[in-house]
């Protein structure tokens, strides 16, 4: 099965084992690959654990959930993405997300910044 995050990889060998916790996304890139995976999933679980705590929003948990579960993903393009590699504590990464709402297609399109800590990477927040 191809990895819903448009990766071209099987979903084994790219988002599987960040979502099931086997080991941590080694750069930001690979990590907003997972989000989007786990948006996929309506993994709320996995986008709480990697949204940084600074930012995360608990309060909104379950409408986040909810909203997820509610679209039909069509697919993640990645733009650009800059530093978040394995040796760096920030990153940047743009990306589209187009889903389905209500009949209507519609896109995310987002520049996230993404920052490491204690060698996790988490998203922060995005523009």
């Amino acid at each position: 099965m191809k990895c819903p995050c448009s990766s071209g990889n099987s979903y084994n060998d790219c988002c599987q084992p960040f979502l099931e916790n086997k080991q941590n996304a080694p750069t930001a890139l690979q990590l907003m690959r997972s989000r989007y995976t786990a948006f996929t999933q309506a993994n709320i679980n996995y986008l709480m654990k990697t949204h940084h705590i600074s930012t995360r929003p608990i309060k909104e948990k379950s409408d986040i959930e909810n909203w997820a579960k509610s679209v039909k993903w069509m697919g993640l393009t990645i733009i650009n993405s800059d530093k978040g590699q394995t040796n760096d504590n920030e990153g940047m990464v743009e990306f589209k997300a187009l889903f389905m709402e209500n009949g209507q297609l519609q896109a995310i399109h987002e520049k996230s910044l993404f920052r490491k800590e204690k060698g996790m990477w988490h998203y922060v927040s995005g523009q």
